[in-house]
């Protein structure tokens, strides 16, 4: 029955042996760990709600269709396809466009976060930028996209890469800058080198701030995505969801909208996955 034991304390219903041992459990991260049942519960409440507003007409078909619709709409996308692209086609289209807009915008903002954590000139230099930058949406910028990288996928990356730059620049220097100064000390009297310091000590101790603004700026990317494929799209997530907004088909626009949540919600949780496998010291000093 031991399975059985392991398998309720993972889906939330008991509590482990650690756990129980425990005193106080209010304030306590282990504490709010687990409870994937409850996540069942929430999932099948909405999915409740949504069948029963339909099936008493609280809603108009137009407004809400029923889940049976979507579930046609779903089906017909993915077998005969939309606009000469199947389901998979546009999801394949989009997750490449984000993909490459966010780790363009790792690749070059952890660098400069690092950068203006670690040297007075640099973060003297790229200061007024970023703070100028950060607050423009990116929404705002896709008159010039257009003009200056035309209407194939380079605006749209573009768009992506700027969600995710400045989000990763300010958790990279968050990162650095909380790092214990008793930490650099130490390494530098067991006759640590610069390099060694950076690869060793500053590298290690900021990955958890720079995991938790990949995830934030894979969210704003996401989000930004449908705003993203408006730029003369022909393809794409967001080209479904938009054209089936102009011409009133829900369903359709729920489709993409569920695949959007649900491919975000993935990513979301292997995120995390990766980060409790490459970063176990998170939460440790």
């Amino acid at each position: 029955m031991k399975w059985l034991q392991i398998a309720l304390v993972r889906l939330g219903l008991r509590r482990s042996g650690e756990d129980a041992r425990k005193t106080v459990s209010f304030g306590d991260p282990a504490a709010a760990r687990g409870g994937y049942f409850w996540s069942f519960v929430s999932v099948a409440a909405v999915f409740a709600l949504w069948y029963v507003a339909t099936a008493l007409q609280w809603t108009t078909p137009i407004f809400l269709p029923p889940p049976s619709d979507v579930w046609e709409q779903f089906h017909a996308t993915a077998t005969e396809g939309f606009r000469g692209y199947t389901l998979a086609q546009h999801i394949g289209v989009s997750v490449y466009r984000l993909l490459v807009g966010f780790a363009l915008g790792c690749l070059i903002g952890i660098p400069i976060g690092f950068s203006m954590g670690l040297s007075r000139v640099l973060r003297g230099f790229f200061d007024p930028i970023v703070e100028f930058m950060r607050p423009i949406p990116p929404l705002a910028l896709i008159p010039l996209m257009i003009i200056w990288a035309g209407i194939d996928d380079k605006p749209k990356i573009i768009l992506l890469f700027l969600a995710a730059l400045w989000i990763m620049v300010l958790a990279a220097r968050s990162g650095v800058q909380s790092i214990r100064l008793s930490k650099i000390h130490a390494a530098y009297t067991l006759g640590a080198s610069r390099t060694q310091v950076l690869f060793r000590v500053i590298l290690p101790n900021s990955l958890p701030e720079i995991f938790t603004g990949m995830r934030v700026a894979m969210g704003v990317c996401w989000g930004t995505l449908v705003a993203a494929e408006l730029v003369a799209a022909d393809v794409g997530i967001g080209f479904m969801i938009v054209v089936g907004g102009k011409f009133l088909e829900t369903g359709l626009v729920l489709v993409g909208v569920i695949v959007i949540g649900v491919i975000g919600a993935a990513i979301d949780v292997g995120m995390r996955k990766l980060e409790a496998r490459l970063v176990p010291w998170k939460g440790m000093g």
